[in-house]
């Protein structure tokens, strides 16, 4: 099988170079609906095999899972891939009977502590490595660190573990060479604004805030991203559902505006034969700042199909009627300008 060729950019000041495409590994591990194991490693293995060369995976997905899963598959891969993890959730063994699954269907059994300390960061560190079967991986993101996930009061004493002792370690692991690249995993942009004042990150992972759809994250944390030399990686690019033929925005069911805007963004496409979901995988490298946007197929066969939006063609003018329309925040970079 010959891969196919596609663009790589450099993540900010590192020597590392990644697919404009990646790989998520959330959902290989089965949140809402099972994906049988042999199913995920396959659509890890062919991955790599179409010439994507970024992974990105966690301890939360599956509660060890996913790690295990794209492992198995990242081990016996020649060249291997960038790989990215998470830090800021340990994982404690638990009777399954008492677990508390969250939304995965079948996880290891495991319950999660969260722990953004200089111990707690080395740990998991360690503790992913053990879970991978490798010896090193590329990429640390600190994971879901911000009132979005814990609330305001539950997340001040754990920005202060952050802010005392966790970035600590992530600079340590950095500046020894043991990670090329830290950051941060979020759903949240504000909380990647509050990371700059702890000092230099080299890429943050944002999902759902700055996609076809929504552009929430474009100022000041995209203008700030240029100016301090920081990457991003666009996650949940289809915004958890909506923009792929789905109910579901920020994995709720969409509110009535939301579905209106999709429409009306969907008619810009129609008028242009450009598929939704193509010009929603594709929108959000026209930003400088971007590196990799990272969607989460369940199977070779959605892989294909994300393949498929990958390579449409789209016009310039498609872009520039959605910004006409309203249909972009001002200020989206597009090619030829600016909406």
């Amino acid at each position: 099988m010959t891969a196919r060729r596609f663009e790589k950019r450099r993540i900010a000041r590192t020597d590392l170079k990644v697919t404009t495409l990646g790989l998520g590994g959330a959902s290989l591990a089965g949140i809402f609906s099972a994906v049988p194991a042999e199913q995920a490693r396959a659509t890890v293995a062919h991955a790599l095999d179409q010439g994507l060369d970024y992974v990105d995976t966690a301890p939360q997905y599956g509660l060890g899972r996913s790690e295990h899963l794209v492992g198995d598959v990242v081990r016996a891969a020649s060249p291997r891939p960038v790989i990215s993890t998470k830090v800021g959730r340990l994982l404690k063994p638990v009777d399954p009977a008492v677990q508390d699954k969250g939304n995965w269907v079948d996880p290891l059994p495991f319950d999660q502590v969260y722990d953004y300390s200089y111990d707690g960061i080395m740990r998991s560190h360690a503790d992913s490595l053990q879970r991978l079967g490798l010896e090193r991986v590329d990429i640390l993101y600190v994971h879901d660190i911000g009132v979005a996930t814990h609330g305001d009061e539950a997340n001040k004493p754990l920005w202060e573990q952050l802010a005392s002792g966790g970035y600590r370690a992530l600079r340590e692991l950095r500046d020894s060479g043991v990670v090329k690249a830290i950051g941060l995993g979020v759903n949240e942009w504000e909380v990647c604004m509050d990371a700059f004042a702890l000092g230099d990150w080299d890429v943050f992972l944002l999902a759902g805030r700055y996609t076809l759809l929504e552009q929430t994250a474009l100022a000041p944390f995209m203008t700030t991203c240029i100016e301090r030399k920081a990457s991003v990686v666009v996650g949940g690019p289809f915004n958890s559902g909506i923009l792929v033929g789905g109910d579901t925005f920020n994995y709720a069911k969409a509110p009535d505006d939301i579905v209106q805007r999709v429409r009306a963004i969907e008619a810009v496409c129609k008028a242009f034969n450009v598929p939704l979901p193509a010009a929603a995988l594709q929108f959000p490298l026209t930003h400088p700042a971007v590196c990799n946007v990272l969607p989460g197929p369940r199977s070779p066969q959605e892989l294909d199909g994300i393949l498929d939006w990958w390579d449409t063609k789209i016009p310039d003018a498609l872009w520039s009627t959605l910004a006409d329309e309203g249909l972009l925040a001002p200020g989206t970079p597009i090619p030829g300008g600016t909406a």
